[in-house]
């Protein structure tokens, strides 16, 4: 759940903040207040792209912040990721400087925008403002029938990598013998090259920290041995100051007891000072100044280094390279045996694809029919009737296989009777096709909260566009059925949906100083009653309008 969203000096908004609630909020205002402006804020939260020309203008940066309740799978996300997790929230902030640089910080730590959007569907669903879900590409309509079936596609991914696997090692083994034969050359020469450099794991750092000590050997010695002399040896040494107090500690504790306690913690330092004193001693008599093993090291480093240089970026990453051309190597002079074995992997490895990915489409083909059901149903209440139907489609041949199966998903309606179904996108209307989205959601964000036990909050931005009278009282009604199960935040131009509301903000923009200034707070239920006679009537208000509002908020 949203709990709170600050936004500074982003476009008109110089300053604001709002504590949202569980259930149906709804945001109203003017024309231009800035109400999208705000949804357009929380999506920079959610991993959208930012642009340094939304900073309020004379601002140096742009700051939008979020506190979210936080869930198991997204503490998981932090974890995975080195970030603490405060308890039961999730703060999100980020920061737009004026010259372009971008921050992201998640529970007040430096994170990534790639973190953020790894949080966002977790957190919140973002739908602006004359979106159509149904234009999705066809990756994401996948996405969204596998939400409301509960596909779980990590059998299929992992198949479709180890199948995808052996087929490019099968096509690098059948190159043309002339490609065959130069790679032959060239790995012949790498692998020679890493194996005589008879490399170790970690051996370039502890070369690096001999040739440290190799180069400042005489500033070391120096350093010991004076250290030795300041603790240990001569009149002025600590240890040799400890014993004299040690000795006048002896005497006061034979006239009083309490200073036996003072005399056992000097003595404790002062043998604690000669460890130290004598440890050093013996550190700086065996170091060695020795120019021929410099050398060495030198050279040895220049080695290692030049083999990263060309193999990797780590001494682990040239040893792995050169196992895999050892690998490559092996495939190539053994060729046929190895493309016999590849070949009967490759069978195994697409049967095992084959089975996965047919058991999720037919999880899909029937998630489909249950889908179109409810999205009927869903669209009848909001006073839209019209067949609705998921077509999902493809075939299991090779070249339709993908990460996410052999599927292809559609999303159909016909609007009027003894029309064919065709894509929703190019028949409906936009006061249509806002409600058969929010159908959509409905039936999909209340199917996959049904099964996964998890709320998240959806955000709609303007979901009214295009529609009024009974279908916007029907969309309201859907609004306050959803946030049952969801927090809901929506913005809406009509005062019937916005008298469904249990918590209702006002956005409004006003001139201060020569700038423009947008606030927001929260309306009691006098004001409720004043904000949708506004938004009945326009500017002048009349006591029919009120009349009007009463009655709304009464039959919501």
């Amino acid at each position: 759940m949203l709990r709170e969203l600050r936004v500074e000096n982003y476009a008109v908004i110089d300053n604001v903040a709002i504590e949202f609630a569980p259930g149906l909020n709804l945001l109203t205002g003017e024309t231009g207040a800035g109400k999208s402006i705000l949804i357009d804020a929380l999506a920079l939260l959610l991993g959208e792209k930012s642009s340094s020309e939304m900073v309020r203008h004379g601002a140096e940066k742009a700051v939008v912040s979020a506190v979210f309740e936080a869930e198991p799978a997204a503490i998981k996300v932090l974890d995975a990721n080195g970030i603490d997790a405060d308890e039961g929230e999730i703060i999100l902030r980020r920061e737009i400087a004026a010259g372009g640089k971008n921050r992201v910080f998640v529970n007040n730590q430096p994170a990534t925008v790639a973190v953020l959007k790894l949080l966002a569907p977790l957190l919140a669903a973002v739908h602006a403002q004359m979106e159509s879900l149904l234009a999705f590409d066809s990756e994401a309509r996948l996405e969204l029938l596998d939400a409301f079936a509960g596909v779980e596609a990590d059998a299929v991914e992992q198949g479709y990598a180890s199948w995808r696997g052996l087929r490019e090692r099968i096509a690098e083994l059948e190159r043309d013998e002339q490609d065959r034969l130069r790679l032959v050359d060239l790995w012949s020469f790498q692998k020679k090259e890493i194996e005589q450099a008879k490399l170790a794991p970690g051996e370039d750092e502890q070369l690096e920290a001999e040739k440290r000590k190799l180069s400042n050997s005489e500033k070391i010695y120096a350093a010991a041995i004076g250290a030795y002399e300041v603790l240990y040896e001569g009149s002025a040494a600590a240890a040799t100051s400890l014993r004299t107090a040690e000795r006048h500690l002896e005497e006061l504790s034979r006239y009083d007891a309490k200073f036996q306690d003072s005399l056992a913690a000097v003595e404790s330092a002062r043998l604690a000072v000669e460890d130290v004193g004598l440890a050093v001693r013996d550190y700086g008599e065996h170091v060695e100044a020795s120019p021929e093993r410099l050398e060495k090291v030198e050279d040895r480093l220049s080695l290692l280094d030049r083999m990263k240089r060309k193999y990797g970026a780590t001494l682990a990453e040239v040893i792995a390279y050169g196992e895999e051309v050892a690998r490559k190597l092996n495939e190539v002079e053994n060729r046929d045996e190895v493309l016999k074995q590849l070949r009967q992997d490759l069978g195994g490895a697409s049967a095992e694809y084959l089975e996965a990915a047919r058991a999720i489409s037919r999880k899909r083909y029937h998630a489909a029919r249950k889908l179109e059901k409810l999205v009927e149903t869903e669209l009848e209440d909001l006073a839209m009737k019209g067949r609705f139907k998921v077509e999902v489609s493809g075939s299991d041949e090779p070249e339709n296989w993908s990460a996410a199966g052999f599927d292809r998903v559609a999303y159909l309606i016909a609007t009027n009777p003894g029309d064919p179904p065709r894509p929703a996108e190019q028949v409906a209307s936009g006061g249509e096709l806002s409600r058969v989205m929010l159908a959509l959601k409905v039936s999909v964000e209340g199917g996959a909260s049904t099964r996964k036990k998890r709320e998240r909050t959806l955000v709609f931005d303007e979901i009214d566009t295009g529609i009024g009278g009974s279908a916007a009282e029907a969309v309201g009604k859907k609004l306050r059925a959803l946030s049952r199960t969801h927090q809901v935040v929506c913005i809406t131009h009509l005062p019937q949906i916005a008298a469904f509301a249990d918590h209702h903000y006002l956005i409004e923009k006003r001139e201060t100083g020569g700038r423009s200034r947008t606030s927001v707070r929260r309306l009691e239920d006098h004001e409720r009653r004043e904000e949708i006679a506004r938004m009945l009537s326009g500017a002048r208000l009349t006591e029919i309008s009120r009349q009007h509002a009463d009655a709304m908020l009464k039959g919501s």
